[in-house]
C-alpha cells in the first residue's frame, strides 16, 4: 500500500516509523515532511494546509490510505476532501474535528451531556469579559476559542494576568480570529493525564496513558511550550481511574458526538485533570498529541495500519490493539532560547548505534547534512522494564545526540517517579 501522512513534525515521524513496521506498506509519503524523515518517507514539501495540492498529489500517486495528523488540516476538512476522491483516511472529518477546533463547542457539548469538566463562561464581548473578571475566582483560565498553535490558553494567577489575557485575545488579536470568542473557566488542580484513544464511533480503545511536561524549565517553571518530554504509562492513571474515565468521559463523549451528528473517527485525545471530585476534561484534541505520540506508539505491539483502517471502516471492536508491558520516556532536544528567540542552522549528529528511537521535528537537509531548523528539534525515546530504566536510558542516549545550542530539561519523568511512590 502507498500511504500519505500529512504533517511535518516529531509526531508524524513517530507515526511513519510505526507504520513502516507493517508488512503491507510499500511506500510512505509525507506532506510536507522534514529533513529528518527523509530516511523513512518521501518528503513532498507540500504544506499541511494546502488541501488542493494534497488531494491532487494523493490522486496522482495512487495513495491507498492517508493519515491526517495535525489539527489545522483536520479542522479545515482535509479528510472530507480526500474521502470525496475515494481515498480512505485516518482522522475525523471537519464536522467532528470541531471538538478541538472550537473550545466553546467542546465546553457546551460537555455541559449538555454531563461530561465532567471545569465550570466556565463564554464571551464574545471584551467589556463583558473584563466585567466578569472583577469578581471571578482567581486563579482562572482564559482560552481562545479556536486553534492557536497550542498557545491559546493562559493560566492566570492574578486578576491582572487574566485581564491581560482577555485583551491579548480580543483587542490585540494575537491569535487572529481564534480569539474573537473566549472561554473563561475554573482553575482545576490535581495530577494531569493525557490519554490518546482510537475510536471508530462505535467503541473507544484507549492507548497507554502518558504524562507531558509543558513548561520550558526544570521544576515546571517558565513559559509553556509544545511539550518538552513525556513518559508512559502515567502512574496516576490506575486501573480504577481508567474505569471511571471510560464510564464518565470516554464513552459519553463518543455517544455525544454521535447524537450531534458528528461521529468521530480517528484519534481522540483526552487531556484530563484528576481532581478531588474525580477526573475532569481539561481539553479534547482531535488527533495524536505531540510529544505524547513519541512515547505511546513505540509501546504499540499491534499493526498500526490495521488499527487505523479499522477506525475508518468501523471494525475496531474486532481489531487487536495491544501494547507491550514496558515504560517509555521521550526527551525533547530544543534550540536554546525556545519558545522565544533561538538560532538555527546547526549540524545534528545522531550516532548510528544509538539504543533509542529519534523522532525529528525541526530539521532540514542541506547538501546531505541534517541541520536544526526549529524550536523543538527532535525527540529521543527509550524503553525500559521500569520507569526509572526508561528515563535513565533516554538521558544516557539523548546525551549522545548533539548539535550546537541544544537544550533539554533535566527532570523529565521526575514527577512520575514521585507519583509511583505516592500511588504505592
Amino acid at each position: 500500500m502507498n500511504i500519505l501522512v500529512v504533517g511535518g513534525g516529531g509526531r508524524e515521524h513517530a507515526i511513519i516509523k510505526s507504520l513502516k513496521k507493517s508488512p503491507r506498506v510499500t511506500q510512505i509519503y509525507a506532506a510536507p515532511g522534514n529533513g529528518g524523515m527523509a530516511a523513512d518517507a518521501i518528503c513532498t514539501g507540500i504544506g499541511a494546509k494546502d488541501l488542493d495540492a494534497i488531494t491532487a498529489f494523493a490522486q496522482d500517486n495512487a495513495i491507498d490510505f492517508a493519515v491526517v495528523a495535525p489539527d489545522d488540516p483536520l479542522v479545515l476538512g482535509a479528510v472530507d476532501r480526500l474521502e470525496a476522491v475515494g481515498i480512505p483516511c485516518f482522522g475525523p472529518n471537519k464536522a467532528a474535528a470541531i471538538l478541538e477546533g472550537s473550545k466553546v463547542f467542546s465546553k457546551d457539548l460537555m455541559k449538555k451531556y454531563h461530561i465532567p469538566t471545569a465550570q466556565y463562561q463564554v464571551f464574545d464581548d471584551m467589556d463583558q469579559a473584563l466585567e466578569y473578571l472583577k469578581t471571578a475566582p482567581i486563579p482562572t483560565v482564559v482560552k481562545a476559542d479556536g486553534l492557536a498553535l497550542g498557545k491559546g490558553v493562559t493560566v492566570a494567577m492574578t486578576r491582572q494576568e487574566a485581564e491581560d489575557a482577555v485583551r491579548a485575545c480580543m483587542e490585540d488579536k494575537v491569535f487572529g480570529e481564534s480569539g474573537s470568542h473566549i472561554v473563561i473557566e475554573e482553575f482545576l488542580t490535581g495530577p494531569e493525564v493525557s490519554v490518546l484513544s482510537f475510536t471508530d464511533g462505535k467503541v473507544v480503545v484507549p492507548m497507554v496513558s502518558s504524562m507531558d511536561h509543558k513548561r520550558i524549565g526544570d521544576g515546571d517553571t517558565g513559559p509553556n511550550t509544545g511539550g518538552m518530554g513525556t513518559v508512559a504509562p502515567n502512574p496516576y492513571y490506575t486501573d480504577e481511574v481508567a474505569k471511571v474515565c471510560m464510564d464518565t468521559t470516554f464513552l459519553p463523549t463518543m455517544h455525544a458526538m454521535n447524537a450531534e451528528g458528528r461521529t468521530f473517527k480517528g484519534c481522540l485525545y483526552f487531556g484530563l485533570m484528576l481532581t478531588e471530585q474525580g477526573p475532569k476534561v481539561i481539553e479534547y484534541n482531535c488527533r495524536f498529541g505531540d510529544p505524547e505520540t513519541q512515547v505511546v506508539l513505540p509501546l504499540l505491539e499491534s499493526d498500526l495500519l490495521t488499527i487505523m483502517e479499522a477506525t475508518a471502516n468501523g471494525t475496531l471492536a474486532e481489531t487487536e490493539v495491544k501494547f507491550r508491558d514496558q515504560y517509555a520516556c521521550c526527551l525533547v532536544l530544543a534550540s536554546e532560547g525556545y519558545p522565544k528567540k533561538y538560532e538555527t542552522g546547526f549540524p545534528i549528529t545522531i550516532p548510528e548505534d544509538l539504543d533509542a528511537q529519534v523522532f525529528v521535528a525541526g530539521a532540514k537537509l542541506e547538501d546531505g547534512v541534517l541541520k536544526t531548523s526549529g524550536g523543538r528539534v527532535l525527540g529521543v525515546t527509550a524503553l525500559g522494564n521500569t520507569l526509572k530504566e526508561a528515563i535513565d536510558k533516554a538521558y544516557q542516549e539523548g546525551a549522545r545526540v548533539t548539535f550546537q545550542n541544544a537544550y533539554c530539561r533535566k527532570d523529565i519523568g521526575a514527577r512520575a517517579l514521585r507519583a509511583e511512590e505516592e500511588v504505592k
